[in-house]
């Protein structure tokens, strides 16, 4: 219990200090609105073609659709037991969710919301990316270690590639035609040849990597590390670390801003967001969201951030004008306001009373471990 003490103000210190760095941004300026009315919402897939959202509610056994001109839940879609992974297909018109207790994924066609296919794949599907390139979707299966490849024209897996223990993220490199799964026990990224569906690279990160983000302007990828608190940033040139950058407490979901060349990073326990700027490569801005965020979409119709509050159901949109707005004035690093400050200092508080003892979840990405929540039904 002693070394949990300790090791929980020492990540309250760290916190603290990095405030010094990094300007706080208010939840007033940046996050221009709150959407209420999904469930249990973990990810989250831009739709280009409809301006939409599509949420996926792990413990709802839903999809929730979310218009980005009105801010609202506009549907509900039931799916099969324990959503997790969705991405959206821009040639087809559809969006691919993974079952992740059913060992399947669901088609969603966007024009109905309805499911129109139904694909078994590999064991604990968590994830899914499109590959525009070829019109696949790269289906990383946790508990099998493995990456189902789904024709989209078929709607049938024309591959299974070996990657490394408890895959978790996944994302297409468009300038490569490669993808780059994350390996959550390995502490690596396998990288793909979407030509050959062969793994063709390993890149040693941090611990636990989770999350990854493609960047098209860097020709980067931005990779989560939950235990070191901390992103790497992969060149897709060399497939080797060229940075390493300190965050909040525990990041999850990432994701890249073409518009702005900045990357939002959640920091789940820190129900915050980091901005990374993809020039200097450090933290320029935190903004505070909802309970327990965990992945997050660009929406390049609007420009805005979408996070998916876990625990607390709902989607909070980030402007990132707000944000480039806000570091512009300030022209300099601002003091964390209390409430933030408090916000860090119960989750400090969570790890001493929890024994600093992380524990996995019972249901979904189930690898992953988390502090012990509690769920309403």
């Amino acid at each position: 219990m002693k070394s949990s003490s300790i090791t929980a103000m020492a990540l309250l210190s760290l916190l603290v200090l990095s405030s010094s760095f990094a300007p706080y941004v208010h939840a007033s300026d940046a996050v221009v609105a709150t959407i209420p009315g999904v469930g249990h919402a973990v990810n989250i897939a831009y739709d280009s073609g409809r301006g939409e959202l599509f949420v996926t509610n792990s413990y709802d056994d839903t999809v929730s659709v979310v218009s980005d001109s009105s801010n609202s839940v506009i549907g509900n879609i039931s799916v099969s037991d324990d959503p997790q992974g969705v991405a959206y297909d821009s040639a087809k018109g559809e969006v691919f969710v993974t079952d992740f207790t059913g060992n399947s994924t669901s088609v969603i066609s966007d024009t109905s919301n309805t499911i129109v296919a139904t694909i078994p794949v590999g064991d604990k599907p968590v994830v899914v990316a499109y590959d525009s390139g070829k019109g696949e979707l790269f289906v990383v299966n946790e508990a099998g270690n493995s990456v189902s490849v789904i024709n989209d024209s078929s709607n049938s897996v024309v591959a299974t590639i070996p990657v490394g223990d408890s895959p978790s993220g996944v994302a297409y490199d468009s300038g490569k035609g490669e993808v780059f799964v994350t390996n959550y026990d390995d502490g690596t990224v396998s990288v793909i040849s979407d030509t050959s569906n062969t793994v063709i690279g390993t890149v040693t990160v941090g611990q636990n990597p989770s999350g990854i983000a493609y960047d098209s302007g860097m020709g980067e990828m931005f990779i989560t590390s939950l235990r070191d608190n901390a992103t790497s940033v992969v060149s897709d040139a060399s497939n080797s670390v060229v940075a390493t950058i300190q965050v909040g407490i525990f990041p999850d979901g990432v994701a890249y801003d073409s518009g702005t060349g900045d990357v939002f990073v959640v920091d789940a326990l820190q129900y915050a967001v980091s901005v990374i700027s993809d020039t200097s490569n450090s933290v320029i801005a935190t903004v505070p969201v909802g309970a327990l965020p965990e992945l997050l979409a660009y929406d390049g119709g609007t420009g805005e951030i979408f996070v998916a509050n876990n625990e607390g159901r709902s989607l909070s949109v980030i402007s990132t004008n707000a944000v480039a707005t806000s570091n512009t004035s300030t022209g300099g690093s601002l003091a964390l306001p209390w409430t933030y400050l408090a916000i860090i200092a119960i989750n400090a508080a969570i790890l001493v009373v929890m024994g600093g003892v992380l524990v996995s979840r019972v249901k979904g990405r189930a690898s992953r471990p988390q502090i012990a929540e509690t769920r309403s039904p």
